[in-house]
């Protein structure tokens, strides 16, 4: 009886480790089909993610704004990469920067143009975001950051979005995939994003190019 166990026990060890290895192998079929799918997702999705991680910022600036009666500069730094939010109340008037978001790297997404062939989100038909060197600056700390190459606009208490003049100002910023790093050709036209900005009310719109126009999503 002895033996007859033993043989039984080695038996059910041997059928163990069998079935064990055939999961590990079903896990590595698997895993060899889902991973480059998921990457590829990852990768297609990256301006949509990015958009509507600038839109959230954009509304934290205007509540920010609202809640605490201070100016909140919003700001996308080409030179950083990354968006900005800074309190113009403190360290006037460059203000301190109480928020920074880094953005996708600019060979997967950029921000800074419109792609070649794409026109405009119509209506509104407002201006493009146009970067510049800033000569204003910020305050990281005790530190001055200056001459980054920014885009900005400033979130006001009353609800409406201004320039450095103080002047309302609306926007168009796109988000898409260049085909090479530098390119103003689009990867995939329906990956591109756009980001309606309305000065007056600090409304954002939030837009998806569907190959031929852009179609409004909020």
């Amino acid at each position: 009886m002895s033996r007859r166990f033993q043989q039984l026990r080695a038996s059910e060890a041997g059928a163990s480790v069998l079935e064990i290895m055939m999961v590990m192998a079903i896990i590595l079929i698997l895993s060899s089909v889902a991973i480059p799918y998921m990457w590829n997702y990852k990768k297609l999705y990256k301006s949509e993610d990015q958009s509507l991680r600038m839109m959230d910022l954009m509304r934290e600036a205007a509540q920010t704004a609202l809640v605490k009666r201070r100016t909140i500069r919003y700001e996308i730094d080409l030179t950083d990469n990354a968006v900005l939010l800074i309190d113009e109340s403190q360290n006037a008037p460059k203000g301190q920067q109480i928020k920074k978001i880094p953005l996708e790297l600019i060979r997967d997404v950029r921000v800074d143009a419109i792609p070649t062939g794409v026109s405009k989100p119509n209506p509104p038909n407002y201006a493009d975001a146009a970067y510049a060197t800033d000569n204003v600056g910020h305050m990281i700390g005790a530190t001055t950051i200056t001459g980054h190459n920014i885009w900005s606009c400033r979130f006001k208490s009353d609800g409406s979005v201004v320039n450095s003049a103080g002047n309302p100002i609306s926007a168009n910023i796109y988000v898409w995939p260049p085909q090479t790093t530098g390119s103003l050709t689009p990867r995939n036209t329906a990956e591109i994003r756009a980001i309606t900005l309305f000065g007056g009310t600090g409304a954002v719109r939030y837009w998806k190019y569907t190959g031929s126009a852009f179609t409004a999503y909020q």
